[in-house]
């Protein structure tokens, strides 16, 4: 080896130690930069002359574990999901209470038994009377807030879907600007010079910044330009940015919801849009994040907790307003065919006729439950429309009484039920050989001005003024949103006397404690079936119970919920920190290593520096030879 190529050398080794120095001192400054990347050289060996190899700089390196990196991603997406679904079943929690204490919807529900108690054990006490109204306000009040509590925290997240889209444009476009700029790197392929590598680190960021907002996959191509995609496949991010948009909706109410057919969908709905006019509704298709809990909460956490609300509500009215009625046997000589005439002059929309048929060759008993509609536009109904699951159910168009025949035997024929009379006087008859009807019935609402009906059935509770008789209508049905409008009948509060008095003919005593018997029996002891749709139950197997043990029941569900929602957010913090502490273990600063490598580069410079003086003295006693 000549004394050039030994100098070359050197020189080569203080050039690659010099910006090995740069880059530990770039390390150091930003050991605490959120998103960055411990760098290295990225150094090869290049020969020299005859005898000796140099060494040349090609780059930079970015000390990335890309595995570590793409599952500290979904990690981030499941973290954000997690506590944020959390935080809003602690704020749901948090408006159902400690059964415990007071305040709660069970407590004002234990101290309406309690007044109504006391009513019974004194009907003519004026005090006893106002005691009820007052602790039926309560529960009104209860429910009313809590429901009003629901809907907010549904508009909450409806607000938060329009920032995180707002978040995860900006974001977008941040990502596909640092695609763009990395067209133009001069190294080419995966080699980086410091300044690429910057915008690696910040592109990086903002794709884990993205993460935390919804699932996505990321692919990196040999231009190191990385395609974003959300996890059922959709592209977001290439070397331009589609487009999230969220149509964000009003005031949210119970009536208010979300369906993938935008003519009937009242919220709003997460879409993705190209520059070439193309757009995919994702609404349904994110799956984690914090994009994904915002969407839960609003259609699917809140939405179920209202109707567990509403379907308290609407049997806690139902139970003390509903009257049912036995049909009349119609004997059969010498004229009218067997049967059962059946009063249905006091039907209300939403009331039920109930038919028990017995098959009269198989032996088979089916039971029938027709309903009266007075929107045709909402026929046929669903058999869910009640909470027996073994039921068929029929609607019955009433706005035209002239055709409530016709209609009910066009209906039930082939299930060998044959019907006459009017709209309001229906006879239910055996169809010989076929069927016999061995029983029959109306559930009539009462009218909240209809204090004194003659029976104990009185609606204590209204909707907003109304009778609350389970109407189904085009605009939906009334037990949505109930428990925000239950309201305390008008005609108590002016007159509590009513909550003793049904009778004026003859003229119900002071003393009678028929009514508040009534009230009591229907509040603790009956039980009730309750719809699958509040998430008790299930459609096969409708929970039945009492309007307490109910209560109990989501009562103690929304705390089962928030208490594992907690668990699985703490649990996901877990494995977050434990990643990201991997992560930063590979590809974090550590103080102690760069300080460790400043003094090794110290000594190899030295050593090159050595090298140098010394072949400059022996150039220097060459010389001197001549």
């Amino acid at each position: 080896m000549s004394l050039g190529d030994a100098l070359s050398i050197a020189m080569a080794g203080l050039r690659a130690n010099q910006a090995a120095m740069t880059l530990v001192s770039s390390n150091v400054a930003n050991a605490e930069t959120p998103g960055y990347i411990r760098k290295s050289v990225d150094q090869v060996t290049t020969n020299t002359g005859s005898m000796g190899s140099g060494v040349n700089i090609n780059g930079v390196n970015r000390e990335l574990d890309s595995f570590v990196q793409t599952q500290l991603r979904t990690e981030t997406s499941g973290a954000g999901y997690a506590s944020l679904k959390s935080d809003f079943l602690q704020q749901l929690q948090g408006l159902y209470g400690n059964p415990d204490s007071s305040g709660t919807l069970e407590d004002a529900f234990n101290a309406l038994t309690t007044a109504v108690q006391a009513l019974g054990t004194s009907p003519d006490s004026q005090s006893a009377r106002i005691g009820v109204i007052n602790a039926a306000q309560t529960i009104a009040g209860q429910l009313n807030a809590m429901s009003n509590g629901i809907q907010t925290l549904r508009g909450a997240a409806e607000t938060g879907i329009k920032d995180a889209v707002s978040n995860a444009n900006t974001l977008m476009k941040q990502i596909a600007d640092i695609n763009n700029k990395l067209q133009t790197n001069p190294l080419g392929g995966t080699s980086t010079d410091s300044s690429t590598a910057a915008l690696l680190d910040q592109r990086d960021r903002y794709i884990t910044q993205l993460s935390q907002l919804m699932d996505i996959r990321v692919t990196t191509n040999g231009a190191n330009q990385v395609t974003v995609f959300t996890g059922a496949g959709v592209q977001l991010v290439g070397n331009e940015a589609a487009t999230l948009s969220f149509n964000a909706q009003g005031t949210v109410t119970p009536a208010t919801t979300w369906n993938a057919d935008a003519s009937k969908s009242s919220l709003g709905s997460v879409t993705v849009s190209y520059s070439n006019g193309g757009s995919i509704n994702l609404t349904s298709s994110i799956k984690s994040g914090e994009i994904a809990a915002y969407i839960e909460v609003r259609d699917k956490i809140m939405v179920e907790a209202q109707n567990q609300l509403d379907q308290f509500a609407a049997t806690l009215s139902s139970s003390l307003s509903d009257k049912t009625t036995p049909g009349t046997v119609i004997t059969p000589a010498p004229a009218p065919q067997a049967g059962i005439n059946i009063d249905t002059s006091g039907m209300m929309s939403g009331n039920v006729m109930h038919v028990t048929v017995t098959d009269a060759i198989t032996g088979t008993q089916r039971n029938v439950s027709i309903m009266r509609v007075d929107d045709p536009s909402v026929l046929p109904l669903s058999n869910a429309a009640t909470n027996d699951p073994n039921d068929l159910v029929v609607g019955i168009d009433f706005s035209h009484p002239a055709t409530v025949i016709a209609q009910l035997n066009a209906a039930l024929n082939p299930s060998n039920l044959y019907f006459t009379g009017s709209a309001t006087s229906i006879n239910v008859l055996n169809n010989a050989g076929f069927s016999t009807v061995t029983a029959a019935s109306v559930t009539t609402t009462q009218a909240p001005t209809n204090l004194t009906s003659g029976s104990p059935e009185v609606a204590l509770f209204t909707d907003n003024g109304a009778a609350y008789s389970g109407s189904i209508s085009v605009s939906g049905n009334q037990i949505t949103g109930l428990a925000q409008r239950l309201s305390v009948n008008n005609g108590l509060v002016a007159d509590p006397s009513r909550l003793v008095v049904y009778n004026t003919t003859p003229l119900t005593a002071s003393g009678d404690s028929t009514r508040a018997d009534f009230i009591t029996k229907q509040l603790t002891k009956s039980t009730y079936s309750y719809s699958p749709q509040t998430g008790v139950g299930s459609s096969s197997a409708p929970y039945k119970g009492t309007l307490l043990s109910y209560m109990q029941q989501f009562t103690a569900q929304q705390g089962a919920a928030a208490q594992t929602a907690a668990q699985v957010s703490d649990g996901q913090t877990v494995v977050l920190n434990t990643l990201q502490k991997k992560f930063s273990d590979v590809s974090g600063v550590n103080m102690d290593e760069e300080m460790a490598h400043l003094l090794s580069l110290q000594n190899a410079y030295s050593a090159n520096a050595r090298v140098m003086s010394t072949v400059n003295q022996m150039y220097q006693t060459l010389m001197q030879a001549f």
